[in-house]
């Protein structure tokens, strides 16, 4: 049998290894026409100034060749010249469309390069720099160097300034110690400009309404030194575009009336946007304020449109009209997920939502949600699970118990109170969960989080199977995790993304961090308790959970193809969990869990693992955990036709204990450096995407590669086993998996 395993092991790694010569060795230009040729290569080569800072100088080359994604390789070019050149056949359509066409040499836009480059290198304070081009033609693929010979740099001997009498000057003075341009600096527009951007935000932070970058100049004498310049600043009373009789002073100015209207059929109370207003009359001019303002109501989400109109009154005060919008307030969401897989198990979730965004007239946010989760065999009645469940989340638009005006930035942390109530039936027990939650969330820019000082739950099981029952008498850590138990502590969820989008049309990548800890505050109260027959200390007669737990999830998506979008999407998630002091496991609902539409999707939901274990046969339906999970996932998105995207995606992972136990099963699942990789589960599939802009319908086949799993011989999965029993399962969702 070992043998036989290995041989399977063997043929699997020789096939991808003859695939992936195969493709390297395939022709990149078989579709290019008579006399055209493909870009391979663009290269520049500095001749002088070695340590220049010109590493940005490849972006300003016009024509760019096809990007490459593993050392240089691209196998998306490859798979485009599999076809022929004029889509004779399904075979050269499908090639086309997933593949990636080769960039036909443009020598014409040779010349528009250079001039982009020069253009660029002065503007960084290289001046008069020479650009000039070789192209190697080899083959029918051209090779282009861009030979650059750097300018003259003048570094700034002195600086001097002109600027406007009065007020002004003397706030330019106050602001002086902050200038960005100091003597013995190289000479480049781009720090001019930079200079004149912060410096001009400055003033606009403190009155100078309307100010802006164009009120500034330079003079630069570049002639009476040799390789210096003297540097004059100037500042007008006009801009750039102005002459000398469009003059005005630069006076400061006070914030004048704020008004704010909105829609007549919106009840709103009009104190909540009085709080969220930071312009107040009289006070100084600052832009800060005026940004903080519309960053606030439009955090509120009700309103589709917030314009604010600042009008000059006269050359003391601005006054200010703030619009509002109304969007819509109240709507619903319907999200399904389905899974089945050649055991005949079948996993369906249906989720219903409801959201009102101004329940109470002040941008108080109401969400119900309604979840529903059902696996059965169609030829076992015995074998089912039913699961449902109430969630409840108000969110008010204010820190509770600190007053708004503490709250300086642009946006104010909500206070959320959540709860909910969640019922499950399974062959081996029923079990209620009781949970409520108060804490606060917020964001800035594209980091968001939210923090929970408090939250609990209570849990308790019913009907318990004997033979069950018998089990968890034996077994000390399972034991704990299936008993009763009130779970009160404190959690933080941290969350970074690049683009915040529904459905990012572009490159990204995100980081989310969760921590929960449970059970320390009550610890300090255990003399107090009284005990259960396991030494466990007791809460209104339950015992009480002590864990820490943490997740961190690191997610890459690129994006690539122009028109015809095709994205390349990666995951890595971690994450461990640890019982002490009144506990000796996780509880169960705490625990991770690997398999489904969103994780290992050759298995169904809680079908893996943990480590190398078989399959706990107290279950029915499957229901392995572990303490400890990691996971990677990668997956080519690609289109096909119409709204139709199609997927090819590989899995690998676990999840395992981190606990001792005599028992050889449960060492098998725990967590070792030496049996790491044996105890790696992995799959590959293919899936099919709807996109339809707000909405993303998926169907995913995951097909197992290796099972660690001890209960099967052959833990290595070739081509014969991939459709046969167990070896592969079907999952249907909403939105990307990740």
């Amino acid at each position: 049998m070992v043998r036989m395993a290995l041989g399977v092991r063997h043929i699997f790694l020789i096939s991808s290894l003859a695939f992936v010569l195969a493709v390297s060795s395939c022709s990149t230009t078989r579709s290019l026409q008579e006399g055209e040729y493909r870009l391979a290569k663009n290269t520049v080569n500095v001749t002088n100034g070695k340590n220049a800072d010109t590493k940005d100088v490849q972006s300003y080359i016009k024509q760019k060749p096809n990007p490459s994604l593993v050392f240089g390789w691209n196998p998306f070019l490859v798979i485009y010249n599999w076809a022929g050149r004029y889509d004779n056949n399904f075979l050269d359509r499908f090639c086309h469309k997933i593949g990636t066409p080769p960039v036909v040499y443009d020598p014409t836009q040779l010349d528009e390069s250079i001039e982009n480059i020069c253009k660029h290198l002065e503007y960084i304070g290289y001046y008069d720099s020479k650009v000039n081009s070789d192209v190697e033609v080899s083959g029918r693929k051209v090779k282009v160097k861009y030979n650059v010979t750097l300018g003259k740099r003048y570094k700034i001997s002195t600086i001097q300034y002109s600027i406007p009498e009065g007020e002004f000057r003397q706030d330019f003075s106050a602001d002086s110690v902050n200038i960005m341009i100091k003597p013995g600096d190289y000479l480049s527009e781009s720090n001019l400009e930079k200079e004149t951007e912060r410096s001009a935000a400055y003033f606009r932070r403190h009155g100078y309404y309307g100010f802006t970058k164009n009120f500034y100049s330079f003079t630069a004498d570049t002639l009476a030194r040799n390789d210096t310049c003297g540097l004059l600043m100037t500042i007008n009373n006009y801009t750039r575009n102005e002459t000398p009789e469009n003059a005005r002073p630069l006076v400061k100015y006070k914030i004048g009336d704020v008004t704010i209207s909105h829609d007549k059929d919106l009840k709103f109370n009009e104190k909540v946007l009085r709080n969220m207003n930071t312009l107040r009359p009289g006070a100084l001019y600052d832009e800060r304020d005026v940004n903080n303002t519309y960053a606030r109501l439009s955090a509120l989400r009700i309103f589709s449109g917030v314009n604010m109109q600042l009008t000059p009154r006269d050359s003391e005060y601005v006054d200010c009209a703030i619009s509002l919008t109304q969007s819509k307030t109240q709507g619903f969401k319907v999200n399904l997920e389905g899974s089945t897989n050649s055991s005949g198990l079948i996993g369906i979730s249906p989720q219903f939502s409801y959201f009102h965004k101004n329940i109470f007239r002040g941008g108080q946010w109401l969400n119900l949600g309604f979840l529903g989760n059902f696996q059965f065999k169609s030829n076992d009645r015995k074998v089912h699970s039913n699961e449902l469940g109430v969630t409840a989340n108000l969110s008010f638009p204010e820190f509770l118990g600190l007053p708004n005006s503490m709250f300086k930035g642009a946006l104010i942390p909500r206070t959320e109170i959540n709860t909910s109530y969640n019922y499950q039936s399974r062959p081996e027990y029923t079990r209620n969960m009781i949970s409520g939650s108060f804490g606060y969330s917020g964001s800035l820019k594209n980091f968001y989080y939210q923090f929970e000082p408090l939250r609990a739950k209570i849990v308790k099981l019913y009907h318990l199977d004997t033979d069950f029952y018998e089990t968890l008498k034996n077994n000390l850590f399972l034991r704990d995790a299936y008993q009763d138990h009130f779970d009160a502590g404190s959690s933080l969820t941290a969350y970074y993304t690049t683009c915040s989008d529904l459905n990012p049309k572009v490159s990204y990548r995100y980081v989310r961090f969760q921590f929960d800890v449970s059970g320390n505050v009550m610890s300090l109260f255990n003399a107090g308790m009284s005990k259960d027959a396991y030494g466990h200390h007791l809460i209104w007669g339950t015992p009480y959970s002590q864990y820490v737990r943490a997740e961190l999830t690191l997610g890459n998506t690129f994006v690539f193809g122009g028109s015809e979008r095709q994205s390349i999407a990666m995951r890595f998630l971690g994450g461990i969990g640890k019982a002490y002091g009144n506990s000796q496991s996780l509880p169960l609902e705490r625990q991770f869990y690997s398999g489904g539409a969103n994780s290992m999707r050759g298995w169904q939901a809680r079908d893996l693992g943990p480590g190398r274990m078989k399959g706990n046969k107290m279950f029915s339906i499957p229901s392995q955990t572990g303490d400890m999970k990691l996971e990677a996932n990668l997956e080519y998105r690609f289109p096909m036709f119409w709204k139709l995207y199609g997927a090819l995606f590989t899995d690998v992972g676990n999840i395992w204990t981190i606990r001792e136990e005599e028992s050889e099963d449960w060492n098998l699942a725990k967590f070792s450096m030496k049996n790491f990789g044996k105890s790696l589960a992995a799959n590959w599939g293919l899936g099919v995407r709807v996109d339809l802009n707000f909405l993303i319908l998926r169907l995913d086949m995951g097909i197992k590669m290796h099972d660690p799993s001890l209960a099967r011989g052959e833990r290595w999965f070739g081509p014969g086993r991939w459709f046969s029993n167990d070896g592969f399962a079907v999952h249907f969702g909403v939105g990307y998996p990740f």
